[in-house]
């Protein structure tokens, strides 16, 4: 029987949301022992976002360690002596894969078990992998996904092994959007396919997407909207060859790289804890229907005050967020004190290019779209405003100034009353600029 471990807060997970954890409990306060990372990668918590932005720009690549957290967010970089100057214990390259939490205790691949006092549960995301939907050839080599820093470190050799080649991009989201633009500026000849008629769908609206799709077309980036990657072709040695589409038609690949979306690692929990939408349901201090057993990051459902619902948020600001309320929950509690509930205004942001939008709110209700979206302006500026009930409830805004974007921000948060949407059209950013 392997020995077992005893700490009074675990972590189970390793990825941005454990990293603002650990530096929300050594801010509060920490005997040295109390509290222990378990995570399945080989390095400390990371920006994950530096992934796509930086890391595989080979000309000017951002590297290990300068996206440690809390790098993302002005902090100081938690390099690993960090966690040992803290009293944290970082357990690496350990994968969870049974948790009791009636008993508290969790039990690792090696049959290690560590039994803990308070959980905080952080396992994050996985890739949806095409061979998850039975494509066909889809284990062949040099087919990507982008997730850890594995990932990135094999798509980094593939695109050295393959300079100048050709590469395709299953997907037209974050991962594909972002991809896109940094295969290219490496001198790849790039392709996008995804079946919906516009990119970022989730997000965007037909009027931000044409801008996004006419800029990367005069970049050279080819886009194959309305299909799928039905199968792949190989080589003698299993290298991908070509894509095969649904529509029949082909598409030449040296490499491929798909970003079709991400699923919540629950499984850990699964019958345990009551769940909605997805993932853990929890309340407005991440607190699960289990005591002493808190969600954050992609897993957690939560209240959503703003909106007065329950919501799922696969965002970084979200992740590092949560996590923060969780560690003051846990300690206010300990205290007999009480601390504010969660309330998150949703923030997504892009850097592809020389390109970058933020967005604060709900994209929900009638759309407004302002300001100068034509893809060969020299300094293209726009943005959209959703509009609900009379409200302003989003604002998404390209090429902002800091100021800007905290403009739109607040305008998102306070819901200004909108009179007229032509008038608001014709205003743009000057609307929010004043309120």
């Amino acid at each position: 029987m392997a020995e077992e471990k005893s700490f009074k807060y675990v972590i189970v997970g390793g990825g941005v949301a454990a990293g603002y954890a650990a530096r929300e409990f050594s801010k509060q306060g920490l005997k040295p022992g109390e509290l222990a990372i378990i995570s399945r990668e080989p390095v400390p918590p990371y920006e994950r976002p530096a992934l796509s932005k930086g890391y595989i720009n080979l000309e000017n690549k951002a590297s290990l360690p300068n996206f440690y957290v809390c790098a993302g967010s002005g902090g100081e970089k938690q390099f690993p002596q960090w966690y040992k100057d803290n009293g944290i214990e970082l357990l690496l390259e350990t994968e969870i894969v049974k948790a009791d939490l009636a008993s508290k205790t969790l039990v690792s691949g090696t049959g290690q078990v560590f039994k803990y006092q308070t959980l905080i549960a952080a396992t994050g995301s996985s890739v949806t992998r095409l061979s998850d939907f039975g494509v066909e050839g889809a284990d062949a080599k040099n087919i990507f996904y982008l997730r850890e820093l594995l990932d990135a470190d094999e798509l980094v050799t593939a695109m050295n092994v393959k300079a100048n080649g050709k590469a395709v991009v299953v997907g037209g989201g974050y991962i594909g959007l972002e991809l896109s633009s940094a295969l290219k500026v490496n001198n790849m000849e790039v392709t996008m396919v995804y079946p919906e008629p516009w990119c970022m769908p989730r997000l965007f609206t037909a009027g931000i997407a044409s801008f996004y799709e006419g800029f990367y077309a005069n970049k050279g980036i080819n886009i194959v909207k309305g299909t799928v990657a039905a199968g792949f072709s190989t080589n003698s040695d299993g290298e991908v060859t070509e894509v095969i589409l649904k529509d029949g038609r082909t598409l030449e690949a040296d490499i491929v790289i798909v970003g079709v979306g991400a699923r919540p690692i629950i499984s850990l929990f699964k019958g345990q804890v009551d769940e909605e939408k997805g993932g853990l349901k929890t309340d407005a201090f991440f607190r699960t229907s289990v005591p002493d057993v808190y969600a954050v990051g992609d897993i957690a459902t939560f209240p959503m005050k703003l909106y007065n619902d329950m919501r799922r948020v696969e965002h970084v600001d979200h992740a590092r967020k949560s996590a923060e309320q969780a560690v003051k929950a846990i300690k206010a509690a300990e205290e007999g004190n009480s601390i504010p509930e969660y309330d998150y205004l949703p923030y997504f942001y892009s850097r592809a290019f020389n390109l970058s939008w933020q967005f604060y709110g709900d994209n929900v209700g009638e759309t407004v779209l302002f300001g100068d979206n034509d893809p060969t302006s020299a300094k293209p500026k726009f943005g959209s405003f959703w509009i609900k009930d009379g409200k302003l409830i989003g604002a998404f805004l390209e090429g902002g100034s800091p100021d800007e974007n905290k403009a739109i921000a607040k305008a998102a948060r306070e819901q200004p009353v909108v009179e007229s949407v032509e008038v608001l059209a014709k205003e743009g950013l000057s609307f929010v600029s004043n309120i």
